[in-house]
C-alpha cells in the first residue's frame, strides 16, 4: 500500500485522540510526547518556567504536549531526537556536520507543537463563547505545508531539487547556563542560542531568507560570534522573514513507494521582489526587542537613521571581531 499523506487542516482535526503526524488513532490518552524534548528542559531547568500563548494565557514548558502514536515516536521521532540531542551535547562541530533536514525536521516539530498548542488553546477560547473555530487562510497555508513537510520524518516524502528552509548556523561564546530560545508562529521562524552555537531557522521560504543575506553571511564566514552578534543577526533574519511576500506553493508527486515534493517557483505571476523594502526605524523596533538583555532603546539604535547601530560591521562595513566588543555576555 502506497504512504498516504495526513491533513489535519482539511478535517479541522486538532484531537486529543489523533497522532498529531501519522493521523491514526490513538489507544491511551497517555500517548503523548513533550513539545520541548526533556533532555532540553531537564538541562536548562525549564519545566516549570512559564511559556506565554498567543491569547495571554500562561502554561509551563512541561505543559505543552502533542498527542503521537508511540509506534511513530519509538520508530521515528525518538531516534530522530537521540541524534539531535548528542549533537547538541558536543556543540557547533558537530551540529556543522548534521544533515540540515534533520535540523529543520526537529526544529519544525518543536513549532508545530506550540502551533498544535495554539490551535486547542484557540478552538476551547472561541467554543466558549459560542464561536466556531476561526483561522485565516494564508496561516492555515503555512501550518499545513509545515506539518506536511513534517510527514518527511514519517513518510517516503522527498524535497524535489529544493530545500524548503534557510539554516544558519553559528559558533558563538555563549554563557554555559544560558537558554536563548525565540519564536515568530506567523513568519514560521525560529532561533536558539545555546552551548557554544546559534541557530536560526526560516522553515516555510524556499531558501529565499538564505539568498537574500547571502553578502552578511559571506562577511562572517567561520568567525565566532559575541552573543549580541548572534541576536543582531536573527534580528535580520526575523524581520526579512516579516518582509518576505510569498506563500510558497507546492505539486505532490507519488511516484511508485516515493512522494516527491516539488516547489513551484516562488515569483509565480508577480513582477513584485520577493522581500518587501526595508525599513530602518521598524528594523531598530527589531533589534530593541532582540537586544534586551543589554538595554539599548531605539533611539540609541537609529541615532544615525541611514545606518543602526551594528555589532556585526563596523562603519566601513568589516566584520568587527568578537573579542573586541565589551560587554557582559
Amino acid at each position: 500500500m502506497s504512504a498516504q499523506i495526513y491533513h489535519p487542516f482539511e478535517s479541522n482535526n486538532f484531537s486529543n485522540t489523533t497522532c498529531f503526524l501519522s493521523g491514526q488513532k490513538l489507544t491511551s490518552p497517555e500517548e503523548k510526547i513533550q513539545v520541548f524534548p526533556q533532555w532540553l528542559m531537564s538541562h536548562y531547568g525549564l519545566e516549570d518556567k512559564p511559556f506565554k500563548l498567543l491569547d495571554e494565557s500562561m502554561a509551563t514548558y512541561k505543559d505543552l504536549k502533542i498527542p503521537c502514536a508511540a509506534q511513530v515516536n519509538e520508530t521515528w521521532l525518538e531516534p530522530l531526537e537521540a541524534e539531535i540531542a548528542a549533537a547538541f551535547e558536543i556543540g557547533y562541530e558537530a551540529l556543522k556536520n548534521i544533515d540540515e533536514q534533520k535540523l529543520f525536521q526537529w526544529a519544525g516539530k518543536l513549532l508545530y507543537g506550540i502551533i498544535f498548542n495554539e490551535i486547542q488553546s484557540g478552538i476551547k477560547l472561541q467554543h466558549s463563547q459560542g464561536e466556531e473555530f476561526n483561522i485565516s487562510q494564508s496561516i492555515i497555508h503555512k501550518f499545513s505545508h509545515l506539518h506536511l513537510m513534517l510527514q518527511s520524518i514519517n513518510l517516503p516524502l522527498q524535497f524535489d531539487d529544493f530545500k524548503p528552509y534557510s539554516v544558519f548556523l553559528f559558533k558563538v561564546d555563549n554563557d554555559e547556563k544560558e537558554f536563548g530560545y525565540r519564536d515568530e508562529i506567523n513568519t514560521m521562524t525560529f532561533a536558539l542560542r545555546i552551548r557554544d552555537f546559534g541557530m536560526v531557522i526560516c522553515l516555510q521560504d524556499n531558501s529565499a531568507n538564505k539568498s537574500y543575506h547571502k553578502e552578511v553571511l559571506n562577511k562572517i564566514g567561520n568567525q565566532t560570534l559575541h552573543p549580541i552578534q548572534f541576536e543582531e543577526f536573527s534580528g535580520r533574519v526575523f524581520y526579512s522573514a516579516y518582509l518576505f511576500n510569498r506563500l510558497p506553493e507546492y505539486n505532490i508527486l507519488p511516484v511508485d513507494d516515493t512522494i516527491y515534493l516539488e516547489a513551484m517557483p516562488l515569483r509565480g505571476t508577480s513582477s513584485k521582489p520577493l522581500f518587501d523594502a526595508w525599513n530602518n526605524k521598524t528594523y531598530g523596533q527589531v533589534l530593541e526587542s532582540f537586544w534586551k538583555n543589554w538595554g539599548f532603546l531605539l533611539l540609541e539604535i537609529i541615532k544615525n537613521p541611514e545606518n543602526p547601530m551594528s555589532f556585526l560591521f563596523d562603519a566601513n562595513g568589516e566584520f568587527v571581531n568578537e573579542s573586541t566588543i565589551d560587554l557582559p555576555h
